[in-house]
């Protein structure tokens, strides 16, 4: 192989990892990282004026109050989300753009024990929406207690707990056992 060769192969294999690191970043960075965000916040932000304006139509009281508890949850869920998870996405942008070598331990160990920390935190994401949801709507507090204390404990005590409800004599079991052959027998 001459050296123009090698220098070809180099220059594209250069090209195609520029190439491939920008999809990266690409795809990362804004697909799968602040456009969810700037999406969540601008319909959150729409929510909240839209309910702002609530009062002056013509509802009634009842549908203004779940309107206004709606839009209060979704906001706080929409705020969890944006807190949650642009940690984790700024480290990934700032990871890819500026790795750390393995060559030196200290830097590569702290890079891995801030990524750990930050997925960590962006799992939360997933698991947040009921306690936001059981915090802010008291109507959704009311529901998640019937279903668990009214049905799930009821279930729970049958399947568990089943007594054997029928009533037996203090007597002998072979007096009964007579009176059963003797009830067959007429």
């Amino acid at each position: 192989m001459s050296s123009s060769s090698v220098s070809d192969e180099i220059l594209k294999f250069a090209i195609q990892y520029s190439t491939y690191t920008g999809c990266i970043i690409f795809s990362f960075g804004v697909i799968g990282g602040f456009l969810p965000v700037v999406i969540a916040s601008t319909f959150s932000m729409l929510a909240y004026h839209n309910v702002r304006h609530i009062v002056r139509r013509q509802l009634p009281i009842v549908r203004r109050k779940l309107d206004k508890q709606i839009t209060a949850m979704v906001l706080m869920r929409v705020i969890a989300f944006v807190c949650l998870v642009s940690p984790y996405n700024a480290y990934r942008i700032y990871s890819i753009n500026f790795p750390t070598s393995r060559s030196v331990p200290m830097a590569y160990a702290v890079g891995r024990l801030i990524q750990a920390i930050f997925t960590s935190i962006y799992i939360i994401n997933y698991i947040i929406s009921f306690y936001v949801f059981i915090i802010f709507s008291s109507r959704f507090r009311r529901q998640v207690k019937f279903v668990l204390v009214k049905r799930g404990w009821q279930r729970w005590k049958y399947w568990c707990c089943s007594i054997n409800n029928q009533i037996e004599p203090d007597g002998n079991l072979e007096t009964r056992e007579t009176q059963i052959d003797s009830e067959e027998n007429i």
